[in-house]
């Protein structure tokens, strides 16, 4: 490395402090009000977020999180465990910080400042591109530079989808997975989705989604009948990106697909989503449909081959 010192952040979406109601409701006001996740005019959203959704829907959520929470939440504890593996792989400093809730952003970008880091790169945990997700923590980076009279240099991994390190991480993961219980009919690929109109307007999130899923499926040596990919977690009225996961997965066992497995390839650390939304709830909707088996892979969390893969991602960008 260069005589600068530098240091990596990764950053992840966010979460609770505690699956309460209360800690949930300050989340979500934090997540739901940011334009960057939901582009409806900001008067009209106003009112609806704080006379409709926060009144209602966090002691809902808030059971969901009771659901799978540990000693803390899943996807704080696999950031944190992601922030250290990568720091005894790179040999310099390593923080998590989440977008929403904490540990934040801001303030472990300036607690490195502090430390005297010169060069700090920004390493978003999603692999495709999405201004809701990676724009959302440029946004906050920006906003953060905005204050500092000196400002240290910075770089930031807009996406990596198409590392080949990151593709074969996930493709052996799969592989391990049935080398050890069998393959199932199906491998569902399944992303977090977002609004049509987002990629209407230019978001190219779904094109590449599908591109990860074929050439993670081209690893794997898959025919097209036996995969596909589908987007999960929409919330309201208007049209998300589609084939939708539930859906399909309700469709597949009516017709007499017997074995499903699922990947979520888009998520770096298992969290509500995959472990209530997808092991949980999509699990029953497959089963109570007519289906048999019903398995979900895990995400790569912080599994060696994850870690190495990100620490060349990495390593291709810091100062040498």
């Amino acid at each position: 490395m260069s005589d600068q010192k530098s240091a990596v952040v990764v950053v992840n979406l966010g979460t609770p402090d505690a699956p309460t109601t209360s800690a949930v409701r300050r989340y979500l006001k934090q997540f739901l009000a940011d334009p960057r996740v939901v582009e409806t005019p900001r008067l009209i959203w106003f009112f609806v977020l704080r006379l409709i959704i926060l009144p209602l829907r966090p002691r809902r959520v808030a059971r969901s999180y009771q659901s799978v929470w540990q000693e803390d939440s899943p996807i704080r504890l696999i950031t944190l465990r992601q922030a250290q593996g990568l720091e005894q792989r790179l040999s310099i400093p390593v923080r998590a910080a989440m977008t929403y809730g904490e540990p934040a952003l801001p303030t472990v970008l300036n607690e490195l400042v502090a430390q005297g880091v010169e060069h700090i790169h920004l390493l978003p945990l999603y692999p495709q591109y999405s201004g809701s997700t990676t724009g959302a923590v440029a946004d906050a980076l920006a906003n953060w530079l905005k204050k500092q009279r000196e400002l240290p240099s910075f770089s930031l991994t807009r996406e990596y989808w198409e590392e080949d390190v990151w593709q074969q991480a996930v493709a052996d993961s799969v592989q391990a997975y049935r080398k050890k219980n069998g393959a199932a009919q199906k491998l569902l690929f399944s992303f977090h989705g977002i609004p049509q109109s987002y990629q209407d307007r230019g978001d190219l999130y779904g094109p590449r989604c599908l591109r990860s899923a074929e050439q993670i499926a081209a690893k794997l040596g898959l025919k097209a009948e036996q995969w596909q990919a589908c987007f999960q977690s929409r919330f309201g009225p208007q049209p998300w990106l589609q084939p939708y996961t539930d859906k399909t997965l309700e469709e597949w066992g009516a017709q007499g697909v017997e074995s499903v497995q699922v990947v979520c390839p888009g998520f770096s650390a298992d969290c509500l989503e995959t472990l209530e939304e997808i092991d949980a709830e999509n699990r029953h909707l497959f089963i109570a449909a007519g289906g048999k088996e019903y398995s979900y892979i895990p995400a790569l969390n912080d599994s060696p081959e994850h870690l190495d893969a990100l620490a060349a991602i990495c390593q291709k960008v810091l100062p040498r």
